[in-house]
């Protein structure tokens, strides 16, 4: 190709659709504990769930994963699936609720650009639970670049939103 091509600035991620074993046990952590909402059921092999009436942004099938247990973690695939909320207060609101729930946290973080929660689902697939520091708050390194981290999220501090 003699012509370098750049994807438009309003291009978005539409949708994931994870495999699972068990439809009823994610729809449970996907709408019961996280709060979407679920839009269509194909039969009992698919859902699809979204947040403010979308059509979906996650789809859960057990197509060709029914019963079968999480993939490795030593192999190719997805690492996590981000959930961008779009307040501070909504991410201290989601993380209260799973404290209240004691469901467990793989790590909390500060990324400088964002600040985010991970956690695994019932099929441990990745989550992240992150809301976006506004852009002009962004720090930059001297070549332009930006000066993302990871440093260990204050979740008290998080609590102190709601």
């Amino acid at each position: 190709m003699d012509k370098e091509y750049i994807i438009p600035a309003q291009t978005r991620i539409g949708h994931v659709h994870l495999k699972v074993a068990d439809i009823k046990q994610s729809l449970e952590f996907y709408c019961g504990l996280l709060g979407f909402e679920l839009t269509t059921m194909y039969g009992n092999q698919a859902a699809f769930i979204s947040a403010g009436g979308y059509h979906h942004h996650i789809g859960l099938n057990t197509w060709h994963s029914k019963g079968l247990p999480p993939a490795p973690v030593n192999s190719v695939g997805l690492y996590h699936t981000a959930i961008l909320y779009p307040t501070r207060k909504d991410l201290a609101i989601i993380y209260n609720r799973l404290r209240y729930a004691y469901y467990p946290l793989t790590g909390a973080s500060d990324h400088g650009v964002s600040e985010a929660l991970y956690l695994n689902d019932p099929d441990e697939n990745g989550v992240e639970l992150y809301w976006d520091r506004p852009k002009e708050l962004w720090a930059y390194k001297e070549d332009g670049t930006i000066d993302m981290f990871t440093k260990a999220l204050d979740l008290d501090d998080l609590l102190k939103e709601i």
